[in-house]
């Protein structure tokens, strides 16, 4: 079996070029895998914001929920795990893409290997203010209210709350303190499974520990790195457009 996971594309419905480009490159990845994939984990962070109305989608992420699309008629499952900007799903992704979503984690036994799955961001060292911030815009009035607003106001509020502008980059002494958490919770989770996969520090990686492996499949803002498992074996590769 070929199972691919990808993480932090941050996709932006409204795009300057080099958000257009990573977009294009994104959309040559996803159909590099149509066909030859059996199961696709999006680990969070897929799009910079998501939300969906009684009757409107954000138009500017079509070109991605076609792909996905084809990549579902193709007979690949595709699993979405929610990110830090990506949770405030309703039915459109399970009930017109067959998308199963995941709120929090996803464990499963593929080909021997029991895996766990889950975009990271609780587990980060030194975060609380984002973690209280993050328990508030899950809220359910908060989401009720928001779906309430116009979307054009509703987007225009989402893309300022937005922590990826266009010129954000944490720095990296930010991510590997990120990273520490990530470690440390994989260290403890790996008693009861045999790969931890987590995305959201932006730091690829497949690393061996004493009790299993850690795999961060990094991000599209300046990695292009994803993670396949095949046979159960897990590699870090780079997408390179063709």
């Amino acid at each position: 079996m070929r199972v691919i996971v990808a993480s932090d594309f941050h996709l932006k419905f409204v795009e300057n070029q080099e958000e257009k480009e990573r977009r294009e490159r994104v959309i040559s990845f996803l159909d590099s895998l149509v066909g030859k994939t059996d199961i696709l984990i999006l680990n969070g962070d897929i799009f910079d914001l998501w939300f969906v109305w009684k009757n409107v989608i954000i138009k500017g992420y079509f070109p991605i929920l076609k792909k996905l699309a084809d990549l579902q008629e193709s007979d690949c499952r595709i699993v979405f795990i929610a990110g830090n900007h990506d949770f405030w799903f309703r039915n459109f992704l399970t009930s017109f893409l067959d998308i199963e979503i995941f709120r929090h984690d996803f464990s499963e036994e593929i080909d021997g290997k029991k895996v766990y799955v889950s975009h990271g961001d609780l587990f980060t060292s030194n975060d609380l203010r984002y973690k209280i911030f993050r328990a508030m815009v899950r809220n359910k009035f908060i989401m009720n209210f928001y779906g309430m607003l116009h979307p054009d106001l509703a987007l225009g509020l989402g893309k300022s709350l937005s922590r990826t502008s266009r010129k954000y980059q944490a720095p990296s002494d930010r991510l590997k303190e990120k990273e520490k958490g990530l470690i440390a919770f994989a260290k403890k989770k790996l008693d009861e499974c045999d790969i931890v996969i987590f995305g959201h520090s932006h730091l690829p990686k497949v690393e061996i520990l004493d009790n299993g492996i850690y795999a961060n499949a990094g991000d599209w803002m300046g990695n292009s790195t994803y993670l396949e498992m095949i046979d159960g074996k897990i590699k870090l590769c780079k997408y390179k457009k063709k």
